[in-house]
């Protein structure tokens, strides 16, 4: 049965990228290690670095991998719901997210599709194991678990919200629960967890460990977690009053 839905489904890899010329040839052939059939779709925002350079040679040697080019920055939860929107208007129903700063393995990719048939979502937890995120600097730890701590004491998500490595599964869930999260920025992904947490959309959680970016520099600032700190209390005070979404 699940071999048959893996057959008949129409899976994409979507990859947002910005300034990552030297990480999207290393990540490429790592998907490809995997998974040599599966369709990629990269998400470039005009990075400065012309890292649209990069990604049209790979093009040049696989008919399967596609590019969505955006004329600017415009925000990582943006550029997700872009992609997942322009992949279900051409009947893609699987769509898988990851990060292009190789700090997520595409290793985990063939077990996320397999458990895929089951679930709205299935996705990485980067706390399953307690030694995950141990090569991340000191701050950056206690940043993201202190984020993982709140998100459950206020909003009672008790998922890995934060990460972007996910295999939605759009022939169970309604993808336009995705873009009733506001935030185009990195609150887009605890958001959108919230939005189907609150529909009761089925989650499963696979362990993960995630390695720190070791080429170019990471994209998260201390401004976009206070940012997003801010809008956490923001969809907490709507959740109190039992604002909808809708």
């Amino acid at each position: 049965m699940i071999v048959r839905y893996q057959l008949m489904s129409k899976k994409i890899l979507i990859i947002p990228t910005y300034n990552e010329r030297y990480n999207v040839p290393i990540l490429y052939k790592k998907i490809r290690k995997y998974n040599k059939n599966l369709e990629i779709l990269f998400v470039e925002d005009s990075s400065p670095d012309r890292t649209i350079d990069v990604i049209r040679t790979i093009q040049k040697k696989d008919n399967k991998v596609k590019v969505l080019l955006r004329q600017k920055k415009a925000g990582i939860g943006s550029a997700h719901k872009t992609a997942i929107s322009w992949a279900v208007k051409r009947n893609y129903n699987l769509c898988i997210t990851m990060d292009a700063d190789l700090t997520h393995d595409p290793k985990y990719i063939p077990k996320m599709i397999r458990f895929s048939p089951k679930y709205h979502l299935v996705q990485t937890n980067r706390f399953l194991d307690k030694k995950s995120i141990d090569t991340w600097p000191i701050y950056r730890r206690l940043l993201t678990r202190s984020r993982f701590l709140l998100l459950k004491l206020l909003l009672n998500i008790n998922y890995d919200s934060s990460g972007a490595f996910r295999c939605y599964n759009f022939k169970k869930l309604d993808y336009r629960l995705l873009l009733f999260a506001k935030n185009d920025s990195y609150s887009f992904f605890w958001e959108s967890i919230y939005i189907l947490v609150k529909e009761r959309s089925t989650i499963k959680e696979i362990k993960m460990v995630q390695k720190y970016r070791s080429i170019g520099t990471s994209k998260m600032e201390i401004k976009h977690w206070f940012h997003g700190l801010y809008y956490l209390f923001e969809v907490y005070l709507k959740d109190l009053l039992n604002i909808s979404y809708k």
